[in-house]
């Protein structure tokens, strides 16, 4: 800086694209330039938003698995003499999944209603109830007769859930506490 007479000591990039490239300060010199310099500064927030996902893969191009058009892995292309492979796939073998709890028979009509399977979360419940009422809201069918009706049935099935969901958490945090 000038007419600074402290040893430049410390580094600060002189631009976004020359980060290879410093200016010297001093101490409280390169505080206050790095207080007022903004990396993104003359970036639209597009631009901002697709640099910062460029640097989570670390500018390399990613595609999903098996989307590259390379070989595809085929369980049938492996040699399994020993038959570790089927072996794992047996019911009640390790690393299968565990059998599916019983759905209780209150809940098995509004489970079908909102096209759910058991068991679910509550946050799975509200993401299809919200789903399902603004599919078949009457307002957004024109006054439909037909989708009021539907949305009578859902908001049923939905409280049915919701309900036993709730007093079957409760019952839970009363086990533990």
């Amino acid at each position: 800086m000038a007419g600074c007479e402290e040893a430049a000591g410390y580094r600060a990039p002189r631009s976004r694209e020359t980060l290879n490239e410093y200016f010297w300060f001093c101490l409280p010199h390169v505080r206050e330039y790095n207080a007022r310099w903004d990396y993104y500064k003359g970036m639209s927030p597009g631009q901002i938003e697709a640099h910062i996902r460029d640097d989570v893969s670390w500018n390399r191009p990613s595609w999903r698995l098996g989307q590259r058009g390379g070989p595809h892995f085929s369980e049938e292309d492996v040699l399994d003499p020993l038959d570790l492979l089927n072996g794992a796939r047996r019911p009640g073998a390790r690393g299968t999944t565990p059998p599916r709890p019983e759905v209780p028979e209150a809940l098995r009509q509004p489970l079908s209603a909102l096209g759910l399977e058991w068991p679910l979360s509550m946050d799975e419940l509200k993401v299809r109830y919200k789903d399902l009422a603004r599919r078949h809201h009457p307002d957004a069918n024109g006054g439909d007769r037909h989708a009021e009706e539907r949305l009578k049935i859902i908001n049923v099935a939905y409280t049915a859930v919701r309900t036993h969901l709730a007093s079957s958490r409760q019952a839970d945090l009363e086990k533990t506490a």
